[in-house]
């Protein structure tokens, strides 16, 4: 009620901080009326398990968007969230401009800023995107709902976009492939004020008693592709063709030396993020069954193992690790990744009368 009070823009707020127990879906429309223009809104989500993928039907509910079960689910909540947001803010001809975007522990954490402009409210139908995803191999495919063009009087040109990128079936392993989405398919973070912020932390490590893994979260941020979507992770890749998992620095290197560029995420310890197609990832893999060999005969015909393995890889994969394979904030040692402080540690049930 209070900010539904202050939407005069002589009264709006310069920063709004959402922070219920659960989720914030009640508030955002209040929100993106009462922040001020430029101004700071920040969200927090702690119900996890709905924007993970648990229960997709109530992710649409709260946040107009269908959450997918898959091991990038964390970064795609971050992204569904921004989505509501935008959402949002464009029923007021406003719109949102990410600055830092953090899943952490058991939630999730956005910082946005919300400007007011009708011809840039029109770019935000090209800024989100569907995502279509294999429930064999997980192999995903972006499809983005809007299409924005220029043309040489520099004036924008929006109109729908065409699709889909993918056919009924997976070409790698058969399967169908699964509807997700919308959600935000553009960069969730700022660089520029991520590493303002880290030089003022850097600068001042007494002042906050995490500073260490706050250094540690931002180091990996900077560290990001910003314009990849989503990501696979080692486990997955090496678990679908039920071979022995590479190590981190064997598959990043195999990735370089392909020329992709590949990153850590700071939402899951051993994500890979590429801008590699997922045909040369599963060459990779291919090419790294053959140094470790899978029992062809325990494999079933239609399984996504048996597809992807009895296709050749056209891409010859090199192992040897590269210097520029380890990223800088491992080589420091830095704390990326909070280790749980205690057993069965996490968000504790919500408080009941008597």
């Amino acid at each position: 009620m209070l900010m539904y009070q202050h939407q005069r823009v002589s009264e709006r707020f310069d920063v709004i901080d959402l922070d219920p127990y659960g989720s914030p879906a009640t508030f955002l429309d209040a929100a993106v009326q009462a922040v001020s223009e430029g101004g700071l809104l920040c969200v927090t989500c702690t119900d996890m398990a709905v924007l993970a993928g648990n229960s997709g039907e109530t992710c649409y509910s709260k946040y107009g968007a269908m959450a997918l079960k898959s091991r990038a689910c964390h970064e795609m909540a971050l992204r569904i969230v921004l989505h509501s947001l935008d959402l949002r803010a464009n029923c007021y001809q406003r719109f949102v401009v990410p600055l830092l975007s953090i899943s952490a522990d058991f939630y999730v954490r956005v910082f946005v800023r919300v400007f007011t402009g009708q011809a840039k409210v029109k770019a935000s139908a090209s800024k989100q995107a569907l995502v279509f995803q294999c429930v064999g191999c997980g192999a995903f495919h972006l499809q983005r709902l809007g299409k924005a063009s220029g043309v040489p009087s520099g004036r924008a040109k929006f109109s729908a976009a065409c699709g889909p990128p993918v056919t009924p079936e997976c070409e790698h392993c058969g399967q169908r492939h699964q509807l997700g989405g919308p959600m935000w398919a553009e960069p969730i973070h700022d660089l520029d004020f991520v590493g303002r912020v880290l030089e003022a932390v850097s600068a001042n490590p007494g002042r906050f008693h995490t500073s260490e893994r706050i250094r540690g979260v931002l180091s990996v941020i900077t560290e990001e592709l910003p314009d990849v979507p989503l990501y696979y992770t080692l486990d997955q890749l090496s678990s679908t063709i039920h071979c022995n998992t590479p190590s981190l620095l064997q598959l990043r290197s195999a990735l370089l030396h392909a020329d992709f560029r590949v990153s850590l995420s700071h939402a899951c310890k051993n994500a890979v993020k590429t801008d590699a197609p997922a045909s040369a990832l599963w060459d990779i893999m291919r090419c790294w069954e053959k140094e470790c060999p899978v029992k062809r005969e325990r494999l079933s015909e239609t399984s996504p193992a048996f597809r992807i393995l009895s296709v050749e890889p056209r891409l010859q994969a090199n192992f040897t690790i590269r210097e520029d394979a380890n990223p800088s904030s491992r080589q420091r040692g830095l704390k990326r990744f909070q280790a749980n402080p205690e057993a069965n540690w996490g968000p504790r049930p919500r408080a009941r009368p008597g």
